[in-house]
């Protein structure tokens, strides 16, 4: 009996210091869980494909400043490919991995809203990188000023049908915006619409682009083309994947002279294009110092450290502290100053941009 005593009161003993073990380790929703902040795991989710900029600028430059700023720490990347599903389960693969912060690019702003909360229930730190998810259950939004791209968008279309003398009688202005699912393409679209409707031009038609299919944009502008004609007058794109896809259909239709097309993001193809006289403006927005603050700030986090925002941006009801970005406005005469300078392709931007445009970029004084 007294050893059955003894090994009773052992097993309750062991009992007790596995309970409190768990306690330990278990993460209380809403705090986040303890981490080496020297070698943290930091997940970066980001939407698709097809914009070429999240390959080739946001994940190079968020890594590069990761590895700057903690050498042992490990990045966990994804790219959803343009399906909310998929970024789901990217989500929770990184989660179980025991991800330490995750900057999320949402592909859907409200499907994402999920992610940011199973993150968040599991005492992960979520940053809204780029598009904003709709949820309050984030700790920082970093991005641009994307109403700002929208009226800066539009400001230039209008100008440029003042200043050819377009525009006039029952001629108007096509508007390709963005994927309904993404709210950065709501505000690129709201900024536009302020300057567009107050401006005097008639609006044509406009069509929201389902995953910023460029494919889909094509057949729209395609259809519009064939209803409207030489009344078209003028095309705003919402980014410059969308511009490429309006200025093919232009091309394809033998339109002559080509109508203004105006796009954002300044990717090198639309650079080309506007050197080379096919699209008229796009929108700078510089990428590099996006995704280094997103990896300082995911840093920080992993420390428990909180820097301020900047502004506070309010979603779900809740003030996010938020970093907004300047955007310049980028047509043939200034790409020498903006992307050129900045080096915005890498080290051989100008051969990138000039290799195929040799006529167009001396004619720029660029090369």
């Amino acid at each position: 009996m007294k050893i059955a005593r003894i090994l009773t009161a052992t097993a309750s003993a062991l009992l007790v210091t596995l309970a409190l073990s768990a306690c330990e380790n278990a993460v209380t929703p809403g705090s986040a869980p303890k981490v080496d902040p020297e070698t943290a795991k930091i997940g970066l989710l980001l939407p698709d494909s097809v914009t070429a900029r999240y390959e080739n600028a946001d994940k190079p430059y968020f890594a590069a400043e990761l590895k700057s700023l903690c050498p042992r720490c490990k990045l966990l990347y994804a790219n959803a490919d343009g399906d909310a599903s998929k970024q789901q389960q990217q989500a929770e693969s990184m989660l179980a991995q025991g991800v330490s912060v995750l900057v999320l690019d949402p592909f859907d702003s409200e499907a994402a809203a999920s992610i940011a909360a199973d993150a968040q229930s599991n005492g992960i730190p979520v940053i809204s990188y780029d598009r904003l998810v709709n949820s309050e259950h984030l700790d920082y939004y970093i991005s641009f000023d994307n109403e700002k791209v929208g009226k800066l968008q539009a400001q230039a279309l209008v100008e440029k049908l003042r200043a050819d003398d377009k525009g006039k009688g029952d001629h108007g202005i096509l508007m390709l915006n963005g994927s309904p699912t993404d709210n950065n393409a709501s505000l690129f679209k709201k900024g536009a619409h302020e300057v567009i409707d107050k401006s005097g031009y008639k609006l044509l038609a406009e069509y929201d682009t389902p995953g910023w299919d460029p494919a889909k944009a094509q057949d729209w502008v395609t259809g519009q083309i064939t209803q409207y004609g030489d009344r078209i007058d003028g095309i705003y794109a919402a980014n410059d994947v969308l511009a490429g896809a309006a200025i093919a259909s232009l091309k394809a239709a033998d339109v002559s002279p080509i109508r203004p097309v105006i796009g954002q993001d300044a990717e090198l193809a639309a650079i080309q294009r506007i050197l080379a006289g096919d699209q008229y403006m796009t929108v700078y927005k510089a990428i590099q110092p996006e995704a280094e603050k997103a990896a300082q700030l995911a840093v920080a986090l992993t420390k428990r450290e909180h820097p301020e925002g900047e502004t506070m941006v309010r979603v779900a009801g809740t003030d996010i502290p938020s970093f907004l970005l300047s955007v310049t406005p980028v047509r043939a005469n200034n790409v020498e100053d903006t992307v050129v300078k900045d080096k915005f392709y890498g080290p051989n931007t100008v051969a990138k941009i000039c290799t195929d445009y040799k006529s167009a970029c001396a004619e720029h004084g660029i090369g």
